[in-house]
């Protein structure tokens, strides 16, 4: 990796030679960048779906008829037969168990003998065979849910792929466990729909900082006896539940549970029959913990085992415990993030895992003992090894790789590293007929001397150094939830058209991303949004200084955290940053909610300073640039209170800015909106960055 005193040696010699190299190729048009026309530049790889045992992977491809086939293919010779069609058991549907749209995420039991979803807020059952309904729940109302998350479980705890769902079927089928939820006392936020001629509003329960949370329990119930048991934990109690976790036996439930302060986690064992809890793991931090981690605890056959996640020293890593809780060993150490638990091969007692260790922009495959000895890298060159398929037995691997300058490849290798097979390659037969703009990865010294924070820079084509070009920031800003990447880019099209336009496209990302574990995110504990901002003006900084850049445009942008973001940089950071588009912002963290934003700012009461501190609307008298604010007028998440705040402040000083309403939106929008949104931010760049005119395609 480039430091900044050589890269610059690179900007003046290596881009000039670029300009050179390519100056015969053809140039990407409007319709092949926005429309998706045949440019040959890239090809679909093509889609592995699984594996039929440890030596046959599953690829599904079209046949002349345009139907889905499945093949068997054998890892060592590339010979392939047609997988034989099974009965597929019937898809989860409401018309294929004789039910209504009033019935929601209807989930097939483990053994298929069953259908449970919640209707009107309670939870039932269904017997496939017979139609039989069993109804668990009595008590669903507008501020009552049984198996049917409350808002803030679906946004910040369960997730958005939850759909809501808030039940879990046991592995043997026996049981069902699910969370209740009394949202009596959570405030209700109005949202106001403009469709018809009087209107509507939508009542929702949504706690900001500081606000009552939902009071949740954990029931247990079953088909055969459909009382339920409750775990025992009080409901009164100011408290957080992440989503359970049934033992491979069924024989007992694990509990996630947090106080309301995010900074301890106990994992409890619940007997489903008594509801009587045993404590089994507890872990302490001095800032905060993810209660919504992803596979932070896999079981191991056997009954015997669990591999918990935590990055308690820092860093993100792996402990294999006894089922009692009682610590093995570590698995893995070091100033490195392991991302994934890939798979484990308990015959060999070794874990497969990906990792961000060589390099913190790239993904890599790792092999190592569970007693935490030999470790090896399996996979290979300089790329980031993004998307893995294991065999059952962690035989081979196929691996999905991509650098910034190397479109996606699949290879396929063995549990040593070895190449068996390239694949395919994204790489179409025209990608060498092109002019494509190049991008470099490179770090700038945060202002405290303490990270050398990533960016990627994308050059204009036909670079020339001698001249002046505006820059366009690409950022999103939270905690571990960098955009930094040595992959290929899912935006390279559209990158492409704004290199031509003469654009320098750049993406940054701060100490909290991830890129420097939990060391660097613990930084940002209450005072979210500080150093965050202030990286990004060290970096911005920096890109001022090239003799290559225009001062005078330098623009920043992003959506939610990042149109947060965005308006700290046109207020805190007005000196550094002189355009910027905010789309969906929080102007305030006193109106978001509860978990996320407590996590890292304790409640406002207790941090009354954090909070005005980390605000744009503290700054707001520091603007002076020009500002483009969006904002979906029915947002659910980050509610359009939050823009409406900051215009008031702006309109009072008599400042000029843009904001744009999508009537009906949420969090986001598709469509026609989307076509509009995009339209309508092209028109801002070439504006205020390019200065001159859109073109006419853009409103054809």
């Amino acid at each position: 990796m480039r430091k900044c005193a050589l890269f610059a040696a690179f900007v003046f010699f290596g881009l000039m030679y670029w300009a050179s190299s390519d100056a015969q190729k053809k140039e990407l048009s409007y319709e092949q960048i926005f429309r998706r026309t045949h440019s040959g530049i890239l090809k679909p790889l093509p889609a592995v779906t699984g594996w039929v045992d440890d030596d046959h992977y599953i690829l599904s491809q079209k046949d002349d008829s345009g139907k889905i086939r499945q093949l068997s293919v054998d890892v060592k010779t590339g010979a392939s037969v047609p997988v034989p069609e099974k009965n597929a058991a019937a898809s989860p549907s409401p018309a294929a168990y004789h039910l209504t749209d009033k019935e929601k995420n209807i989930t097939l039991s483990p053994d298929g003998k069953w259908v449970a979803f919640t209707r009107n807020y309670n939870l039932f059952a269904r017997e496939v065979q017979s139609g039989k309904e069993v109804q668990f729940t009595q008590d669903g109302s507008e501020n009552i849910y049984s198996g049917y998350a409350a808002w803030l479980y679906y946004e910040e705890i369960l997730g958005r792929a939850s759909r809501y769902r808030a039940f879990w079927w046991s592995p043997d089928s026996k049981h069902i466990a699910y969370m209740h939820f009394d949202e009596t006392k959570v405030p209700v936020f109005p949202i106001y729909g403009s469709d018809g001629q009087h209107g509507y509003l939508e009542k929702q329960h949504y706690p900001k900082a500081g606000d009552p949370n939902p009071l949740v329990k954990i029931g247990i119930t079953s088909v055969d006896n459909p009382s339920t048991t409750w775990a025992d934990f009080s409901e009164k109690d100011d408290q957080y539940f992440g989503t359970p976790q049934w033992t491979l036996d069924g024989s007992s439930l694990w509990v996630f549970w947090m106080p309301r302060l995010q900074q301890q986690l106990k994992i409890y064992a619940v007997d489903p029959a008594s509801g009587a809890k045993k404590l089994v793991y507890e872990e302490m931090q001095k800032t905060w913990i993810d209660l919504d981690l992803e596979d932070r605890l896999e079981f191991l056959p056997g009954n015997k085992y669990f591999i918990l996640k935590s990055d308690h020293t820092g860093w993100m890593h792996l402990y294999l415990h006894n089922m009692d809780g009682s610590l093995v060993n570590p698995i893995t150490a070091g100033k490195f993030t392991v991302t994934e638990l890939v798979t484990v091969d308990e015959k060999g007692k070794l874990a497969y895992f990906k990792a961000r260790k060589e390099n913190s922009a790239r993904i890599d495959l790792y092999r190592i003992a569970l007693d935490g000895r030999g470790l090896k890298r399996i996979s290979f060159g300089e790329y980031s090894h993004d998307t893995i398929s294991a065999s059952p037995g962690a035989k081979y691997f196929i691996l999905t790789y991509s650098s910034l300058g190397t479109p996606p490849a699949m290879a396929l290798v063995d549990n040593n590293g070895k190449i068996i097979r390239e694949l395919a390659s994204s790489r179409g037969e025209s990608f060498d007929q092109y002019e494509l703009a190049k991008t470099e990865l490179v770090r700038v010294k945060s202002r405290d001397g303490l990270f050398e924070l990533p960016m990627t820079i994308t050059y204009p084509a036909h670079f020339d150094p001698a001249k002046k070009y505006p820059v366009l920031i690409s950022i999103y800003g939270g905690p571990n939830a960098g955009t930094v990447y040595d992959r290929w880019s899912r935006g390279f099209l559209p990158s492409q058209w704004w290199a031509r336009e003469g654009l320098i496209q750049v993406s940054m990302d701060n100490r909290s991303s991830g890129h420097f574990g939990k060391e660097g995110m613990n930084y940002i504990y209450r005072q979210l949004g500080k150093y965050e901002i202030e990286d990004y003006m060290d970096c911005t900084r920096w890109l001022r200084s090239q003799t290559f850049v225009d001062t005078s445009r330098v623009c920043i942008t992003g959506g939610s955290f990042g149109g947060y973001m965005t308006c700290m940089a046109l207020t805190y950071g007005a000196d550094v940053f002189t355009h910027g588009m905010a789309n969906s912002p929080v102007t305030d963290w006193g109106l978001y909610d509860t978990h996320y934003t407590e996590r890292y700012m304790g409640e406002p009461k207790d941090n009354p300073d954090g909070y005005k501190l980390t605000s744009p609307q503290t700054y707001v008298r520091q603007y002076k640039g020009l500002i483009r604010i969006v904002h979906g007028n029915m947002d659910d998440n980050v509610h359009m209170q939050n823009s409406i705040q900051l215009i008031n402040r702006l309109e009072d000083l008599d400042r000029n800015f843009e904001f744009m309403v999508y009537p009906g939106e949420r969090h986001g929008w598709g469509g026609l909106k989307a076509v509009h949104s995009r339209n309508e931010s092209s028109l801002f760049i070439y504006t205020h960055l390019l200065n001159r005119p859109m073109p006419d395609n853009f409103w054809k």
